[in-house]
């Protein structure tokens, strides 16, 4: 869901030149400034490192609920996947902002008691260590926007039953409420004028596009 409305905004903005999404399926969007490809194996990037030079940022959004996965589990889709591709980018495009989608909540110790915490900070301190303009994005609730769904059958189930309160949580949480499209805008701004610190809130996302909270 957060990779659609990163995309969307993206495809929009006229700061934003020329994009490579990499996926495990195509996003059927065409668009002349598009271009996909389909990479199955996230821990492995060497096969299409040749098409990976060259970019200014790195806009990561992969992420998977931790409910009812063990850690190891958790930790491959989480961790070793976010790693894989921040140190394949560092190596080919050292001075690139890559910025990584997290959570709210997120231990930065990464030794916490809370499982998915624990392993989301561990994965933000990996990406810190590799690449010097590197941030986490910690939203929290995520308001979809548009067209834009969740594909995971029980997150739809759950946006369509607190969706339309949006509006009311918008209102009583403004600091823990955000949209794809803030979430999007966001990135690009950081991806240009970068941040005055690694770790962005939800509210600190809301802040850069100019929204309260």
């Amino acid at each position: 869901m957060v990779g659609q409305g990163v995309l969307q905004e993206c495809l929009r903005s006229q700061e934003v030149e020329s994009i490579l999404s990499i996926g495990r399926r195509a996003t059927a969007q065409p668009h002349p400034k598009l271009r996909e490809i389909v990479h199955r194996d996230f821990a492995d990037f060497s096969a299409i490192e040749g098409d990976l030079s060259g970019f200014d940022a790195c806009f990561f959004c992969l992420g998977v609920s931790s409910l009812g996965m063990k850690e190891a589990e958790y930790r491959r889709v989480t961790y070793d996947f976010a790693v894989s591709a921040a140190q394949t980018l560092a190596r080919l495009n050292p001075a690139m902002t890559f910025i990584y989608v997290s959570g709210a909540g997120t231990d930065s110790t990464g030794r916490g008691a809370t499982m998915w915490a624990r392993v989301k900070g561990q994965t933000e301190n990996a990406i810190f260590e590799l690449l010097k303009a590197a941030y986490a994005f910690r939203p929290a609730y995520i308001q979809p926007m548009g067209e834009i769904i969740p594909k995971t059958a029980w997150i739809r189930a759950l946006y369509a039953v607190v969706g339309p309160l949006y509006p009311v949580w918008k209102a009583v949480f403004p600091k823990y409420v955000t949209t794809t499209v803030q979430v999007g805008r966001a990135m690009i701004h950081v991806a240009r004028e970068g941040a005055p610190k690694r770790v962005l809130e939800n509210r600190d996302i809301n802040e850069i596009c100019g929204e309260k909270g």
